[in-house]
């Protein structure tokens, strides 16, 4: 973590962005647009979600400014605001994998 001083203010932000991160709907619609913008459409088929659930959750992620949007004709195109926010999954997705090794390894009584 960077050396920033955790004010009440900067604390609420950072569960706010967490909170961002706690639902698996928009974690698939992240993982999604990994390779790139798509449109509400696009995230439907893709996610088999509803339009009204994929645009509720893209609002989210475009308040906690984890997508971006962009305007072309008709159309928005959603998009990742920065790639880092795989860097947390990353870390988390590392961590459950050695707790699941742990787990494995104690059952198997080794």
């Amino acid at each position: 973590m960077s050396n920033a001083k955790l004010t009440a203010p900067l604390m609420a932000l950072v569960a706010e962005r967490f909170k961002a991160l706690g639902e698996p709907a928009r974690l698939q619609i992240l993982n999604c647009l990994r390779g790139g913008e798509m449109t509400v459409s696009e995230l439907v088929e893709r996610t088999g979600m509803g339009q009204a659930n994929v645009s509720k959750h893209l609002q989210f992620l475009h308040r906690a400014d984890f997508v971006k949007r962009r305007k072309d004709g008709v159309f928005t195109y959603y998009a990742l605001a920065d790639k880092d926010v795989f860097s947390l999954c990353d870390l988390m997705c590392g961590r459950i994998e050695r707790e699941m090794a742990s787990r494995r390894k104690m059952l198997s009584g080794r």
